[in-house]
């Protein structure tokens, strides 16, 4: 039931490789020490007091605990090590796109549960990834993910080394396929060497102090200090920060976000590089069909009709090749930016939600319970979204190229200039002459048909009549000529919300639906229920005043339990209650003197 990862691979020679090492059995055999380390760690972990469990079975002394592989609300730390050991399974992700993630011929009702069953199983051979990274015993966690990421490393290492081509790409295909996994993978193994050799000086004593996470986070601390505060004196900002993007050293993204965007750019490269081979065996094969036909003319002496068409054939499949490798750089660089904007684009929307604006929010969309399973959603749907995307974004722009050659490019080519010349002309006057009667209407009625400006600095006049019999006929001899304009402007209309949607179908941070409709796009709704999540739990405001509720609630505490509580040299002032409303009275209306007005009289 794992991920189908085909080890029959193509050679030079035309002979099928294969290799020592099967992935796929080795994706089953990693279950087992998946599941040891899984336990060891478990272990390890304390569970709280008062559990059920620890009355029915109290041998086991609050031990196995629940091991958490990934924060995916509130951590901001090993953001890149997480993100990395994403990385790592980045192949087993994009084969889930493919019919070959299903190990076996199921009916179609059964394929949501069977699929369901691998991704299952994916995700606990990636498990010791995570949780040797998130555990609190580095010691243990880095010995057994250095161990178990490099077994991953070595088989898949042996793998490439005696099967590097395939049947698909052709020469060095896993080689081209997997070099990002492992690149993340070697990270991952330093990284897990580090987290060893720091711990281990902290056992030794070599190193006085542990990295621990602070709480609240510092960034959070600093972005409470900055409210309240006095302003920051406003600098010269650069041309990147004003048009591209300005750093906000108080804002930090979550690890959900960062492991989103490195897992999505992985395996958006992936996805490129084999459409861009199977692009290329598909225009050699059309290339082999058009030399059939040539040689088929030749031979039978056909009449001039069938000449010309196999000529048109031959000059389509060479504007196919070009429009299409040249159309999937401009679908890559809007997909690439898309990843960058949507982060861009969260940090706006959480900052707002901050400031305590939600207005831009369609609330009503979605409810408060959902946001818990929109943020379990979330990544995963993006990456999906970011793939589907940019294979729709290059079919049209593939579209758009097409008609271009052929409307300008091929009849300049065979001496019709002159006629393209006078078409675009023609459909340009058209559409100026439509353009200049529409501004014609509202510079005629600003002009003629509005009573003057009240004042002579205002903005616009008011929206107040003159000239009225003057503007029914206006309205009348207007109203023919309108109905045929709003023919055009419909089928207009139509094309732009078609363009627009497919252009953004990649972001799930914009809805493609109208106003009133955004219920209808779950990807949208996934959006705002994981924004809602974030705001809630990660609020630096309500984040450090929950700190400060519990510091003085623990010094309380510590206090009240101290023995020498009574020697204490402080000094306790009684203040009665209604001097203390009296007091805090008296000082909001001497900062508002606005409310006085507003107070009940006696």
């Amino acid at each position: 039931m794992a991920t189908t990862i085909s080890t029959e691979t193509w050679v030079p020679n035309n002979e099928t490789c294969k290799s020592s090492v099967d992935l796929q059995h080795y994706l089953h055999y990693s279950l087992v020490p998946s599941v040891v380390i899984i336990i060891v760690l478990s272990w390890l972990e304390k569970r709280p007091r008062g559990r059920l469990i620890s009355e029915r079975w109290p041998l086991l002394k609050r031990q196995c605990g629940i091991v958490i592989p990934l924060d995916f609300v509130g951590a901001f730390h090993n953001r890149w090590s997480l993100a990395f050991a994403f990385g790592a399974l980045a192949n087993k992700v994009m084969i889930m796109f493919s019919k070959r993630f299903l190990p076996v011929q199921v009916p179609q009702w059964a394929r949501a549960v069977v699929i369901l069953v691998c991704a299952v199983e994916v995700g606990l051979s990636s498990y010791p990834f995570f949780a040797c990274l998130s555990t609190r015993f580095q010691i243990t966690g880095a010995t057994l993910g250095f161990l178990y990421t490099a077994s991953w490393l070595a088989i898949i290492m042996l793998n490439i080394a005696q099967c590097p081509h395939g049947q698909v790409v052709g020469g060095y295909e896993n080689i081209i396929f997997y070099w990002p996994s492992l690149l993340c993978l070697v990270f991952l193994l330093g990284r897990f060497m580090h987290i060893l050799v720091k711990a281990s000086r902290v056992c030794l004593q070599l190193d006085l102090t542990r990295e621990e996470m602070p709480f609240p986070e510092v960034h959070q601390v600093n972005h409470v200090q900055q409210l309240i505060g006095k302003p920051p004196r406003q600098l010269q900002k650069s041309w990147i920060q004003r048009k591209v993007y300005e750093w906000d050293p108080y804002f930090r993204f979550p690890s959900r976000m960062i492991c989103m965007a490195v897992l999505a750019l992985i395996c958006l490269y992936m996805f490129v590089v084999f459409e861009f081979y199977f692009m290329k065996s598909l225009i050699q094969t059309l290339y082999t069909l058009e030399e059939n036909f040539e040689m088929l003319v030749a031979a039978r002496n056909t009449s001039e009709v069938l000449v010309s068409a196999v000529q048109y054939f031959k000059e389509f499949i060479d504007f196919t090749e070009d429009v299409w490798f040249a159309s999937t750089f401009t679908a890559c660089l809007t997909s690439v930016s898309y990843v960058f904007h949507i982060l861009a684009c969260y940090r706006k929307h959480m900052k707002r939600l901050w400031a305590g604006e939600k207005q831009f929010l369609p609330l009503s969309t979605c409810k408060l319970s959902h946001s818990v399973a929109a943020v379990a959603r979330y990544s995963g749907w993006q990456i999906a979204y970011l793939v589907w995307g940019y294979l729709i974004i290059h079919i049209v722009q593939w579209v758009f190229g097409m008609a271009l050659v052929y409307i300008l490019i091929l009849p300049i080519k065979h001496g019709q200039g002159k006629e393209v010349a006078k078409s675009l002309g023609t459909g340009i006057l058209t559409v100026a002459i439509v353009i200049g009667l529409l501004v014609l209407q509202i510079v005629t009625a600003t002009r003629f048909f509005l009573q003057p400006k009240i004042l002579a600095n205002d903005k616009e006049k008011p929206l107040a009549l003159d000239n009225r019999k003057a503007f029914h006929n206006f309205n009348y001899f207007f109203f023919f000529y309108n109905v045929l304009l709003g023919l055009s402007t419909c089928l207009v209309r139509l094309f732009c919300s078609v363009l627009v949607g497919t252009w953004l179908i990649a972001r799930i941070d914009r809805t493609i639906m109208p106003k009133g409709y955004e219920a209808a796009d779950m990807g949208f709704r996934t959006w705002i229920g994981m924004l809602l999540m974030d705001h809630y739990h990660t609020n630096p405001t309500l984040v450090c005043f929950c700190y400060i509720l519990v510091a003085q609630n623990r010094v309380q505490h510590q206090q009240e339990t101290t023995s020498y509580r009574s020697f204490r040299n402080e000094s306790v002032f009684r203040v009665s209650k209604k001097a203390r409303t009296r007091w805090l009275l008296w000082y909001t209306l001497l900062n508002n003197p606005s409310l006085s007005a507003f107070r009940k009289p006696k």
